[in-house]
């Protein structure tokens, strides 16, 4: 057992203790003790509060299952069913016409458009590349992608002939998007042209468009610049307007030792003193925050533009806890508590201005919370920010909230769920893998559902990706707080990205997630084709979907597949689990690039594992596959994953060692105990089995 140091009756990780008195608190004035003691009170208010929510869940889950149980093998009701669901609490009434109050909010997230990063707050190295995809190479971009259609580039060095083909793809967009750019450069009049570096023009400019900036580097030294008849070298782009730092789905913190890593790594992006060394072609290359960037406006007067994308932070749900603080009665203290208050003691090195650069400009801690289940969740986390705010001595509504709209509960009361943070909310976001897993375990007792694939085209999810807008428009989201929308999860694939994510500010969402820097880049010219502001007003006008259609349970309308085609079924969803779950347990690694079961890298978290998981168990419990069944292609999709990961010096292999891999067995438990997972959920057998592997290396 790791050493512990008491303090106010809790017994804290002696690792994690020391950081948060060595390195958190001193620069901030702070005594350890008063800390110590106000994090023991808002546990002693907070963790019944938290227990009795979660309990309220399982009652919840209970009577829905009881309810389905009840009527097996009968039509469904849905009529019925939603009387059901407002009778037990489920629902909750509409509240009255209210907007959101919410102040102080940067510019990123109230009145600009663009691309949002979420990156694991354990990689130093990515931390720090998503910080700085604020701003990024187009050419790059273009020249590394199949963004480009071009012929790939010949090995060997920069390939001038497909250099030209992003040069002339690149001025396409200019000239769509910037006209009379090229006359700026001459000093001649743009309505876009924005600033200089230097006060000539002919040293480079920068141009702005729906609010975001692009950047023209004018280079005759460059290789580039010098073949370019203008000089130009580059055109850099402004990406990833936000980034949010994650301690949650793709992360795999299980313990003191893995949050104080994860609390250090955030404390070092608020100092702005977080760096990474790596090799890179033989030498080493070291990552560091960017610096702002200064420009000369057409006046005359100097500006500044952030160099760093403003950063949010995720905390963990309401569900789970950690052993890295003991409560006095000796159980874990609930990681979501935990995370609320040390994040946001860490964000105050930002709103005192200790850092080497500033975060937020308007003096908020902007914190994403998810997983929440419906309004009294989202209640129980305004409280605890309030408390949390009394305790650093911050004024009422510092600590900002995004709520995750990913469960189901959330997305049936969203507008009840806003109404109870109105004040701090910055940010609605639908998750639609998260919101999937819900959807399946919540009526897991219904019967067997859909093909998973299928699941994405269901009645469902389209009501519940048109209302998150709409509701968020309806309460004044717009110029007050970003409406967000999913991951584009293959990042292999920008042609495919160009050509769809356009859908989502065409939704009236002014971001929207992508996988890398580089996606950032390239999604950003959505935020230049469309004006997501003029979209919002014109979808304000369309009202909310019913909440009939979203309440409309994927049900498979017969079990009449094939064997080939139960088969291929779960043979997809076991390939998916394994190939996330081995890196998971056997190497900590939290969120990566899976290969698909075509061999097609797709970003994968925990998000996604629910899915298949639950998709699995349910059609286990309603007898469309059997153990056996299930087992084989556990089997045989090991042997595929082991080959997937053969360039991996760091893997285990699973297959043949069934019983000695304790990946293999998780990925079992994830399945076979499923359905009694609470909501679903996988955190809880991912963390019971890494601490084992842990406990096993050790």
């Amino acid at each position: 057992m790791n050493e512990r140091i008491e303090h106010a009756g809790l017994k804290v990780d002696a690792g994690l203790a020391a950081f948060v008195e060595q390195a958190v608190l001193p620069p901030l004035g702070l005594d350890a003790e008063s800390f110590w003691q106000g994090l023991a009170s808002i546990c002693e208010h907070f963790v019944p509060r938290n227990c009795d929510l979660l309990a309220k869940r399982d009652a919840l889950q209970a009577q829905l299952d009881a309810w389905h149980m009840e009527r097996a093998g009968q039509p469904h009701d849905a009529a019925g069913y939603k009387a059901f669901l407002a009778e037990i609490g489920y629902l909750v009434p509409e509240p009255e016409d209210f907007v959101i109050g919410t102040q102080n909010v940067d510019p990123e997230i109230a009145t600009m458009a663009g691309p949002q990063l979420v990156v694991p707050v354990l990689n130093e190295r990515f931390a720090l590349n998503a910080a700085n995809a604020r701003w990024g190479s187009l050419y790059d971009a273009f020249y590394g992608t199949d963004a480009l259609d071009a012929p790939a580039a010949k090995p060997g060095g920069y390939d001038p002939e497909r250099g030209a083909a992003v040069i002339k793809r690149v001025r396409r967009f200019l000239n769509e998007t910037i006209p009379g750019w090229e006359a700026a450069l001459t000093g001649g009049e743009c309505p876009h042209a924005f600033a200089t570096r230097d006060g000539n023009p002919a040293n480079g400019v920068m141009f702005t468009n729906n609010g975001l900036h692009i950047e023209l580097v004018i280079d005759r030294e460059n290789p580039i610049g010098a073949t370019d008849p203008l000089g130009i070298a580059d055109v850099i782009m402004e990406s990833a307007l936000t980034t949010i730092i994650d301690m949650e789905d793709s992360v795999a913190a299980v313990d003191g030792e893995d949050k104080r890593h994860a609390y250090a790594n955030w404390l070092g992006l608020m100092r702005g003193d977080l760096s990474a060394s790596f090799d890179k072609g033989g030498r080493t290359i070291t990552r560091e925050l960017e610096a702002d960037r200064e420009w000369i406006a057409a006046s005359g007067s100097k500006f500044t533009l952030p160099g760093r994308s403003l950063l949010f932070v995720r905390n963990v749900g309401h569900l789970m806890t950690s052993p890295a603080i003991l409560l006095p009665d000796g159980s874990e203290i609930p990681e979501g508590i935990m995370d609320a208050v040390m994040t946001s003691t860490i964000a105050k090195h930002d709103l005192d201005g200790l850092g080497r650069y500033s975060n937020s400009r308007e003096g908020s801690i902007y914190i994403v919370k998810p997983k929440m289940h419906g309004p009294e969740e989202a209640a129980f986390t305004n409280d605890l920010f309030d408390a949390v705010e009394d305790m650093l001595g911050l004024a009422r509504h510092t600590i900002k909230v995004g709520v995750m709209d990913e469960e189901r509960r959330t997305s049936a009361n969203l507008a009840a769920c806003i109404r109870a943070v109105k004040d701090r909310i910055v940010f609605i976001n639908t998750g639609f893998l998260d919101r999937t897993g819900d959807e399946i375990h919540t009526s897991m007792r219904a019967g067997p559902m859909i093909r998973k694939g299928a699941i994405k085209n269901s009645v469902w999810i389209d009501a519940y990706e048109k209302r998150n807008v709409a509701i968020g428009l309806k309460h004044g989201l717009s110029g007050k707080a970003q409406i967000g929308k999913g991951m584009w999860s293959a990042p292999d694939r920008m042609a495919d990205m160009l050509d769809q994510k356009i859908g989502h500010p065409m939704t009236g969402a002014n971001t929207a997630w992508v996988p890398s820097p580089t996606a950032a880049t390239l999604h950003a010219l959505h935020y230049h084709k469309v004006d997501v502001f003029d979209r919002q007003g014109e979808v304000a006008k369309g009202g909310i979907p019913p909440i009939e259609a979203l309440l409309t349970i994927p049900l498979a309308e017969g079990t009449n597949w094939s064997e080939e085609e139960v088969r291929e079924e779960l043979d997809n969803n076991a390939q998916g689990l394994l190939g996330y779950v081995v890196r998971w347990i056997d190497q900590g690694v939290g969120c990566s690039k899976v290969p698909d079961i075509n061999d097609v890298g797709l970003m994968e978290d925990r998000a996604t594992l629910r899915i298949s998981s639950q998709h699995m168990a349910n059609w286990l419990l309603h007898g469309v596959c059997t153990k056996e069944q299930v087992m084989d292609s556990l089997h045989r999709m090991a042997a595929k994953v082991d080959a997937q990961n053969a360039g991996d010096p760091l893997y285990e292999p699973m297959a043949g060692n069934w019983d000695g891999s304790m990946a293999f067995q998780a990925a079992c438990d994830l399945v076979f105990k499923g359905v009694e997972q609470p909501s679903g959920y996988t955190e809880p057998l991912l963390h019971a089995w890494r601490r084992k592997k842990k406990a096993a290396a050790a």
